[in-house]
């Protein structure tokens, strides 16, 4: 039976208080059957949930698209709910009859909508000790009757945390989020109706000073945004008769200082019990000592709706150990490196301090080791109110830890008092891999953990210490990984916004996004080339065009950038590169491998271009992608002239500069022969062992893999000793490591400032493990696995792998096991309204068997044919289970 099931619209379920004037809606079906597939929709959308009021429909389309369908010639109104519905019928005209429905509703979409001001605690409130105090604010309002629907959108310089009528408002944490601040500021929308009540209501709010007047950076810089918390909301209660209210920030809320002392972002919080004002957020509240708040400029025009999955809590861990360091300290070990902070519970006198540190690893002596976070305290203290059990958790910090030292409670420590509170992007899992090998499986949640703990609002490079920016070159070489691992499109969505915002006048990319450096500090190659890749990524990952659309302008004006740096416009060796990043090629005393950093901006250089040209082809940018071809063949001509002998031999003899060259198809005929030749070479002389760094370790796996050297990939895979990814797990690790020996045999460390254990660059490696071990990939011609490739490629080492993907279609699986007798056995799954190309390696027709039937008896299976790799056959949906 076909349904219709998963309505999203703009990738989520049922969403409140959207910006996108021009929503789009997606499904997936769901059939026992094979080879289905969507021969028509019809989709409708009314203004109540029983369809009475229809505003808008398709009627039968015949199409068989089913993800981001827009609905063209529908113009939404500002803060209205739409309910939608879709049916579907397949090409044997079987319908499914009407979906569940499901609703968006518009936020806030003009400017002139605002009527709430900017409010600020009062300049002297906090001056001198108070300087770093978290201020409250509060107001009371009376609700006149019975209420049918109530919204509060709200922001804020820094961060807020909302209270109404004495309860938290929302789960979402750290919002507004971060953006660049002078250009875009996230507004959320909350649904509040159930909070209200008839008669006196009260509202209040604690405001930190998060990423916006926080310290930030290694030279903990504060006010980069601006040196005032602010608050800005509105609250719209729609009463049972029609009317309207609305109560905004404004000269009738008052403030005062609270019990939160010091709160932020990389040095943790201070509270003091004592001082909190019970009951402060409710009605009834005496408020009489409190001052009335500022009203102070901002602006408005920069306000959009929330845009990715706010940062929530996700899960719970509890110690597993309790130490005692040689040291003599009190150590808690949670048993996993992980990013949010630590709930406890904790009972004695008033006026009692307790301590909370932070680390991520113990020293090889066993004590806690904190001089890889650098500047960053992360230190919770806490004062106790006393008299009764109390139970704390921050509320504007996070910190990266796995080991919590904790000092002044109580001896014998209760360890059922402690909770590890994991916080990150809330984005939806949709991938899962495992395989015959224990280790390569810790591997994959270490990868998993390291995209948790540095996803959370902003890509960041690390999670611990005095730095957790937005590093443009960790993000793009990351995110084909984090596609599988997670839903990131409204993620990487949001960040690109702020990227385009962020680049200068010239088309410069700053290192960092949102930009918190120096203006000088920007567009080193494999890192600006963000604002190319991470786009054209999401549109591989996920079908979506739009991204392309609304990124295109900022995609050329990077390339237009790099056109104008170099000596001559078809090569870029000018300028500040960040090169082959922690490359183990490196000299002496710097972080920079050996690949000359202008063969790897050119070779970059070259990648954006073609992806720019395959961008305009898919938008219908003829003229444009004319010009980006032959700049594309330009370029690539002034790199062969400048890097490659006339004999084939690349002047650059490193591991990168095969890979690059191979990778990017800059090499062909002998000189792509002799750089899979050479990059083998290079790999006997370091008896299998990688050199790369942050440019070349993405790309290496797959270059052996699309070079007839699969067998060589694997090898580079399963190496447990250093360099290499399994070195870490053998030493404990639970995150990915920002340098492959960052803590050496012997227990030493690899650097004191350097060092961060949850660096997730080299985590890229996922990409490899999805797409070439376990074989799911899409078509680029069939972007968002509309069409889908399974193309596994066992190895010597592994008997098994194991791999689901939740596309947008459906859960596409592909697994495979090779017995000790040399038979083989792989499953697929091809979800409905999808294609796949399936290659059975080395298999042969006259052997393979589908659930017991020759191929040519097989239902789902269109068309078979043999070549190099094995059987390759077209399919259409469903469950198979091949062997040969």
């Amino acid at each position: 039976m076909l349904k219709v099931v998963s309505l999203r619209c703009e990738y989520a379920r049922n969403p409140i208080g959207i910006g996108v004037r021009d929503p789009r809606i997606s499904w997936k079906l769901q059939s026992d059957a094979r080879n289905v597939s969507q021969a028509a929709y019809e989709l409708e959308v009314a203004c109540d949930a029983n369809f009475n009021d229809v505003v808008w429909r398709t009627g039968e389309v015949r199409s068989t698209q089913s993800v981001h369908v827009e609905l063209s010639g529908l113009q939404p109104e500002a803060r209205k709910r739409y309910y939608y519905r879709v049916r579907a019928w397949d090409q044997a005209d079987q319908s499914s009859g009407w979906s569940e429905t499901a609703f968006w509703e518009m936020g806030v979409l003009e400017p002139s909508a605002w009527k709430a001001k900017w409010i600020a605690a009062p300049k002297d409130a906090n001056a001198d000790a108070d300087a770093e105090r978290v201020p409250m604010l509060r107001r009371t309002f009376e609700v006149k009757g019975a209420v049918r629907q109530a919204r509060l959108y709200a922001t804020a310089h820094g961060l807020y945390e909302l209270e109404l009528n004495g309860r938290r408002v929302g789960d979402s944490y750290f919002t507004p989020g971060w953006t660049s601040y002078k250009h875009r500021l996230q507004v959320q929308t909350y649904d509040v109706t159930d909070r209200l009540r008839s008669g006196d209501n009260a509202i209040g709010a604690y405001l930190g000073t998060g990423w916006y007047s926080g310290h930030l950076t290694w030279n903990n810089k504060p006010d980069f945004y601006g040196d005032r918390q602010a608050l800005f909301a509105q609250l719209h209660v729609t009463y049972e008769d029609g009317s309207e209210e609305i109560v905004t920030t404004d000269e009738r809320w008052t403030s005062a200082g609270s019990q939160i002392l010091m709160s932020e972002i990389y040095h943790g919080e201070t509270y003091d019990a004592r001082l909190e004002q019970a009951g402060w957020s409710e009605a009834g509240f005496d408020d009489r000592g409190w001052q009335p708040v500022d009203v102070i400029d901002g602006a408005v025009d920069i306000l959009v709706a929330q845009e990715n999955e706010p940062v929530r809590r996700t899960e719970e861990i509890k110690p597993i150990a309790l130490i005692r360091t040689p040291l003599g300290e009190t150590v808690i070990d949670f048993g996993q490196n992980m990013v949010g902070w630590v709930r406890f519970t904790v009972e004695g006198e008033a006026g009692r301090q307790v301590e909370l540190h932070h680390a991520e690893v113990l020293d090889r002596d066993g004590n806690f080791y904190t001089d890889n976070i650098r500047s960053a305290k992360q230190t919770i203290r806490y004062t106790l109110g006393g008299g009764r059990p109390e139970t704390y958790e921050p509320r504007f910090t996070f910190q990266g830890f796995r080991y919590v030292r904790a000092v002044g409670f109580a001896e014998p420590i209760d360890l059922s008092q402690f909770t590890g509170i994991v916080l990150h992007s809330d984005m939806e899992a949709t991938g899962s891999f495992e395989c015959s090998d224990p280790l390569v499986n810790q591997l994959q949640r270490n990868i998993e953990w390291g995209l948790r703990g540095n996803f959370l609002d902003v890509p960041t490079d690390c999670p611990q210490r005095d730095e957790r920016l937005g590093w443009t070159g960790d993000a793009q070489m990351f995110i084909r990984t984090a596609a599988y691992l997670r839903g990131v499109a409204p993620f990487f969505t949001k960040w690109l916004r702020d990227l385009a915002a962020d680049q200068n006048a010239e088309g410069g990319v700053p290192f960092v996004i949102p930009h918190v450096l120096s203006e000088g500090e920007h567009s080193s190659a494999a890192w600006g080339d963000a604002a190319v890749i991470c786009p054209w990524t999401i549109y591989l990952a996920y079908g979506d065009k739009r991204i392309l659309e609304q990124q295109y302008d900022s995609m050329k004006a990077w390339v237009s950038y790099i056109r104008a740096q170099g000596d001559n416009e078809y090569l870029w060796n000018t300028g500040f590169h960040f090169g082959d990043w922690l490359g183990l090629d490196s000299k002496p005393d710097t972080y920079i491998g050996a690949t000359d950093r202008d063969y790897i901006a050119t070779a970059f250089y070259a990648y954006s271009v073609s992806l720019v040209q395959k961008t305009a082809a898919v938008l219908g940018k003829e003229e444009d992608a004319a010009a980006f071809a032959e700049l594309h063949a330009r370029i690539k001509g002034a790199f062969t002239a400048e890097f490659v002998t006339p004999s084939g031999r690349l002047s650059v003899p490193t591991q990168t500069a095969q890979v690059l060259g191979l990778t990017f198809g800059l090499l062909e005929g002998a000189a792509k022969e002799r750089a899979v030749a050479k990059l083998m070479d290079l790999l006997q002389e370091t008896k299998h062992h990688l050199t790369t760094g942050f440019v070349g370790t993405p790309y290496l796996n797959h270059a052996l893999s699309a070079n007839g050297h699969n067998d060589a990939a694997y090898k580079l895979l399963l190496q447990q000793d250093y360099p290499s990814w399994l070195y870490p797990v053998t030493k404990g690790a639970t995150t990915i490591w920002e340098h492959w020996d960052g803590i050496k045999e012997d227990g030493s460390f690899w650097s004191r400032d350097m060092n961060s254990f949850n660096h997730y660059a080299y985590g890229a490696i996922g990409d490899w493990m999805y797409r070439s071990v376990a074989g799911i990939d899409t078509d680029e011609s069939l972007p968002g696995y509309k069409h889908i490739l399974i193309y596994p490629r066992p190895g010597e080492g592994l008997n098994w792998a194991d791999a689901r993907l939740e596309t947008m279609y459906g859960e596409v699986r592909s697994y495979w096991r090779r017995e000790e007798n040399g038979e083989m056995e792989q499953q697929v799954t091809v979800p409905p309204n999808t294609t796949a190309t399936i290659v059975l390696p080395g298999a042969t027709p006259d052997t393979v068997r589908e659930g017991g039937d020759r191929l040519a008896q097989v239902a789902g299976i269109t068309a078979m044919e043999v070549d190099e790799r094995g059987v390759v056959i077209q399919a259409g949906s469903g469950n198979y289970r091949f062997t040969w």
